[in-house]
This record gives C-alpha cells, structure tokens and sequence, in this order.
C-alpha cells in the first residue's frame, strides 16, 4: 500500500509546478476586490434666494358731510360698520390697508359739523380700524377747519385704538417719529403732505405737513435709510378733473427721483389713473393721482365712485442683499349709495352700478394695460 501513497504525492507535486509554469494560480476561496473610484468632493449647492411678498391696498377720501353722519347716528351714538361691510373682506385680504381721513373726528363735544368745516365722529375712526384699516392719512385741506383742538380730539382717539396716523401731529417729537409699518419681513414708512388748508394758518407747523419739496426731502431720506419702501400720500390736484395737472405730475417725477417707491393721490373727488413712474437711478415708483371718494355725501356718479388700489411689493433676498419689485397692481371700483334703510355704504360697483364699469376700467387703466380690474 505504500508504493501507492508515494506515487500519489509526485502526481499532485508534478501537477502543481506544472500549473505555476504555465501562469495558472489555484483557484482560493477569498475574491479579490475590484478597484473603487473615489468620487470628486463636490461644491456645496448655492443657496435658494428668499422671497416674499406684502400687499399693500389703499382707499379715498373719508368726508363725512353732515348726510352721512346724521344717517349713522344711533341711541348710543353712530355706527359706520355697516358702511364697509361690503368691502372689508377686500381691505382685510391686504397685508396692509391705508385711508385718507379727509375730516377731523374731533368729537361732538366741540359740535360735528359739515361743509365748509368739516368735524366728524370718533366712530368712524373704529369703524375704518374694523373694516381692515392699518394707518390713516390727516394732511388735507381740512385739517385745520375746526382749529387745534379737533387734531388734539383726532389724534387722541386714533392714540386711544392704537391707529398709527400720519400727516398731522401734536408736536416736534410726534412728527419726526415717522410711522412704520411691516409684514411679511417688509417694512414700510409713512407720509402724508397737503397743498393747503383752504387759508386757514396752522398755529405750529406741526399741526399738518404741507407739501414744499426742500421740507419734504429730508423726511423722505430718513425714511428710506430706515425702512424698504417709502409711501408718500399727496393731497394735491385740482377738485373734479379727471386726468392729473402738471404740477401732480411734476411732482410725482420729482419724488420718484428722490427714490419714493409708492404714491398716493387725494382731493380731486374723482377717479385719476394710476401709472409706474421711472426714478433717475433707476428705482420703480407706482403712482395712483387720484382715488376719489371713498365714503362721503357728495352727488353725482364720478363723485361717487371710488376704489380699493392696490399693488405687491416682492423682495428677494439673495446672499444678504435684498432686491425689491412692485408687482400685480389692481383695482377694485366701489360706489357709495344709500342702503335701503337710509344708511350711506360702498359696495361694489359691478353690483351696484354694472353699466358704469367698463368706463372705469378703461379709464383707469389707460396708462397702466397691467391693472387687473377686479370685480
């Protein structure tokens, strides 16, 4: 048996150093292992630019003739809301609502009274600040009609209910504490200016913000250097004249070049279009001339037509620096009319009045295609 097992060993020794002369390893158990490319790191990614944007809506002259008030009055006092029941859910959708307070709610205890001078209740005030209201406008021709004390009385009650006002104030220190807004992480500054006030001198220059170029630039840069955008309404126009004069125009160009972003026009009682001025370092500059009434006890279509303007300011934010554009600006035409109890409301117009909005559409977009008319 020996003889076997020795001859046994030289077949596997010759098959081993024959398979090593020929280039062949035995086959193992253990694979061996493909070679991995390593990937290049790769650049972190940019980070998306942030956007957002906030509405801003404004509306007309608040003029209550002694019509309207007396149709609110009540047991208890006056009651406004029903005026803008109709059209709070339009205001309250804007992340901002501003309204020309054309007359002083200086109260009854010093008489309300109508035109020429003009004293109105506190009610409207909270009527406004319920129906969406955020700031109101006071720098108008009427300003001074009932004296110091109906602004005292105004601001009193508008300190009272927490609106911020502008135009108007009781001091050096309150005037130079300009009003601002913010939503949406976009913050907006306030003021308001007027051509005059039918005569009547202010007993300090306080008392209301006149509209004087060299006065106005300092305030406006201030409000620039503190806030995104810069809103300046102006009380200027000549009364029932649909289309702005030259010195509306001229001085909407000229606050454009100061790098104002949004104007707001009053006084005229009648509907001016809107358009997008073009600043001389570039900057947009939306401009409505003028926004009619809003609620007031004057007569006629065009004086009872008014409005809800309304325009989006988008900022993106991209590597700290921050870009802004005014976009999507629309129209909502409303109308002053009495209710079927005797009460003063604005409702919208296409409900009231269908025949009379194609010629508002037209009239107010004609300088600007893009105003979405809304209905």
């Amino acid at each position: 048996m020996k003889p076997i097992k020795i001859v046994s060993r030289l077949t596997f020794l010759s098959s081993f150093v024959l398979l090593i002369a020929c280039g062949t390893t035995p086959a193992t158990n253990q694979e061996v292992p493909e070679e991995v490319e390593v990937p290049e790191e790769m650049p972190p990614a940019e980070p998306e630019p942030i956007v957002t944007t906030a509405s801003l809506y404004a509306i007309g002259d608040i003029l209550l003739h002694d019509s309207v008030y007396n149709a609110a009055r009540t047991d208890e006092g006056y009651e406004f809301d029903t005026a803008f029941e109709q059209i709070s859910p339009i205001l309250s959708r804007a992340d901002l609502s501003i309204a020309n307070q054309e007359s002083m709610i200086g109260e009854s205890e010093i008489g309300l009274s109508s035109y020429p001078a003009f004293n109105s209740p506190f009610e409207i005030g909270d009527a406004l600040q319920r129906a969406g209201i955020d700031l109101v406008t006071t720098a108008n021709n009427h300003t001074l009609d009932r004296g110091v004390r109906a602004i005292e009385n105004s601001i009193d009650h508008w300190n009272a209910i927490g609106m911020p006002y502008t135009g108007s104030f009781l001091s050096d220190e309150d005037k130079a504490n300009i009003r601002t807004l913010t939503a949406n992480d976009i913050s907006f500054s306030f003021l308001a200016y007027t051509y005059g006030t039918n005569g009547v001198v202010p007993k300090e220059p306080y008392h209301v913000n006149y509209i004087d170029l060299a006065q106005m630039q300092p305030e406006i840069e201030k409000a620039e250097q503190s806030t995104d955008m810069t809103v300046v309404s102006l009380h200027f126009g000549t009364e029932y004249e649909p289309l702005p004069n030259e010195s509306q125009t001229e001085l909407a160009q000229s606050l454009a070049d100061l790098g104002v972003n949004i104007i707001i026009g009053h006084h005229p009682h009648v509907l001016q279009p809107p358009t997008m001025l073009e600043g001389v370092h570039g900057n947009q500059t939306f401009v409505i001339y003028s926004l009619g009434n809003f609620l007031s006890g004057q007569q006629g279509d065009e004086q009872n037509t008014g409005g809800i303007i309304g325009i989006d300011v988008v900022k993106t934010t991209e590597d700290d620096q921050s870009t802004f554009k005014l976009k999507n600006p629309m129209f909502y035409p409303t109308l002053t009319q009495k209710s079927s109890d005797g009460h003063y409301e604005v409702v919208p117009l296409k409900a009231a009045r269908p025949e009379l909005l194609s010629p508002v559409s037209d009239h107010m977009s004609q300088w600007l295609p893009q105003l979405k008319i809304e209905q």
